[in-house]
């Protein structure tokens, strides 16, 4: 899989509400109302990255979720983080 370009990753996050891209990775941020919350969107999270074979970098403290999404094999961004990205909002919404 190709990695994105700095102005290609800056071009598509456009799209994505709530993203930035820095580190080499495109992290996300959420605040949910309690743990149970938190921990089940993480779990629906879980299922779609499975199935695509490509899991997010992540920590939960409490109610909050910090998301990092690259591509370990290309070593940077690519298609599949924007993928995933796009899951993860419309699973959030």
């Amino acid at each position: 899989m190709k990695n994105l370009s700095e102005q290609e990753i800056n071009d598509r996050l456009e799209a994505l509400d709530g993203w930035e891209y820095h580190e080499n990775a495109i992290h996300t941020a959420f605040e949910f109302k309690n743990f149970k919350e938190t921990f089940t969107i993480m779990t629906r999270i879980a299922f779609e990255a499975e199935k695509l074979n490509h899991h997010p970098d992540w920590t939960n403290v409490y109610n909050q979720l910090h998301i990092s999404l690259s591509t370990h094999d290309a070593d940077g961004v690519t298609e599949k983080d924007f993928k995933l990205a796009g899951i993860i909002d419309e699973l959030i919404g």
